[in-house]
């Protein structure tokens, strides 16, 4: 399209291209100033109610004017082409500066503070963005952080059906096409989805609080939070795992940080921030403490809730809990003794032992009742156990599969004590020598009787 002119838009060079379309840079000859100008994949908008829905609600997106947004000028069609001519925004992608480390703490939160403010205006329009990840972020040279393609998320996926069922279909439809998509095309956008998203459910402003919190994460540690060696290992990390505090990647960063980021990654929308508003009072308070040299400690719950996590993940398999009940007993046989209650320290012993073997033999117990659930499948052809992953090998992998796995898997983990949590993977692919391979090795937990016989 370089050197064409569309209405009163001369096409220059082409900046790049996307899942959504192709970027030129463009001269708007009316105002005599430079354009982004996005040309739409026409399988994205290629029914004619689909087209007038897109237009509807990109024009709606274009009414929300902020700093932090890039502001769309024009949406219109011409000649069979959709497209759109936004705001040109000179600078770089968050992500690439996340990448070369350009970022400090205090940088980070500026723009995050930014970010928030321009989701808590356009959140008050009703516009949702549904798609914020650091390749969606620009900044200036001068500081300033743009909010790219607001509003469209929504209207590149219409659907059938009434308005109310419209956010449901349409996250169904993204989970779905996200799913079975190749690794290297969707990972970026998958590692940065809510939960309701993984899901396939709606979305609403609390997706953007989620999807910005994994931004934070990313800006402040260098990585992202959600990682999996698949897009549905990703998925399943997004809705059922939890993520390593910040404070425990790099111990130097705040503790409130901590507290905001993970208020933003909670599986349940009702438990992140009420609004991209609170965020944002949040991140400059922040900012304020930082700059003038004051560090918050933790809240008491906050600290609490760590020392259980400790005790959780330390006692009493690793070694520093081995120590830790170690000297715990032995204090308590001094005292014992020191009575001359003889009786009552045998009496102790055994409840000890009886207690220890309760707790030792509970991952045990719960990995059991895993197995008997995903035998009812009838898919289920066996089950591996190394370490903490588990493998489910099915027939064939269909969605209500790994809803059950994921189920399951999320029931055996809160059940836990101690100990590192369970990771799931359900194989489909897995021919017969492979699969004779595995059952050789040891922490084979089920076979299939028809596995067994051939």
């Amino acid at each position: 399209m370089t050197g064409t002119t569309i209405k009163h838009y001369e096409i220059g060079d082409k900046l790049g291209e996307g899942g959504m379309g192709a970027v030129y840079r463009a001269r708007d000859t009316r105002l005599d100033r430079p354009v982004a100008f996005k040309v739409l994949k026409p399988e994205l908008v290629a029914r004619a109610d689909a087209r007038a829905r897109f237009l509807r609600e990109a024009r709606s997106a274009a009414a929300t004017t902020h700093a932090a947004i890039a502001q769309i000028y024009d949406v219109d069609e011409q000649d069979g082409t959709i497209f759109i001519a936004m705001e040109f925004v000179e600078g770089r992608t968050l992500r690439s500066l996340i990448k070369e480390k350009a970022l400090d703490l205090q940088r980070s939160i500026e723009i995050a503070t930014q970010v928030s403010e321009g989701l808590a205006k356009a959140h008050a329009k009703g516009i949702v963005h549904r798609d914020i990840k650091s390749d969606n972020i620009m900044v200036t040279p001068d500081g300033q952080a743009k909010i790219l393609d607001f509003g469209l998320a929504k209207a590149l996926h219409p659907t059938d059906g009434a308005a109310g069922a419209n956010d449901s279909a349409a996250a169904r439809t993204i989970a779905d096409t996200t799913a079975q998509t190749q690794l290297g095309v969707v990972m970026g956008t998958i590692a940065y989805m809510s939960p309701e998203q993984a899901r396939g459910r709606g979305a609403d402003h609390a997706t953007d609080l989620f999807s910005l919190g994994i931004v934070i994460y990313e800006m402040v540690t260098g990585e992202l939070p959600f990682k999996g060696e698949s897009p549905l290992d990703t998925m399943h990390a997004i809705a059922f795992d939890e993520v390593p505090a910040v404070t425990r990647i790099r111990t130097t960063l705040p503790p409130d940080l901590h507290r905001i980021v993970s208020r933003c990654l909670r599986k349940q929308p009702a438990d992140r921030y009420a609004n991209a508003t609170a965020l944002a009072d949040d991140l400059r308070r922040l900012k304020r403490d930082l700059d003038s040299g004051v560090q918050r400690a933790l809240p008491a719950n906050e600290r609490v809730r760590r020392g259980l996590d400790w005790v959780r993940d330390t006692l009493p398999t690793a070694p520093t809990g081995l120590v830790v009940a170690a000297l715990v007993v032995g204090a308590l046989v001094w005292v014992i003794v020191a009575v001359n209650n003889v009786g009552g320290m045998l009496g102790l012993a055994v409840v000890g032992l009886l207690l220890f073997r309760w707790v030792r033999n509970r991952r045990r117990r719960q990995l059991k009742r895993f197995v008997r659930r995903m035998r009812s499948l009838p898919e289920v052809r066996a089950i591996l156990v190394r370490e903490t992953r588990i493998t489910v090998i099915v027939d064939r992998a269909q969605a209500r599969v790994y809803v059950r796995v994921n189920n399951a898997m999320e029931k055996l983990n809160a059940k836990l004590f101690h100990g590192d949590p369970f990771e799931s993977a359900v194989r489909d692919d897995m021919t017969e020598e492979e699969l004779v391979a595995a059952l050789r090795e040891p922490g084979v937990v089920y076979v299939r009787k028809d596995v067994l016989s051939g």
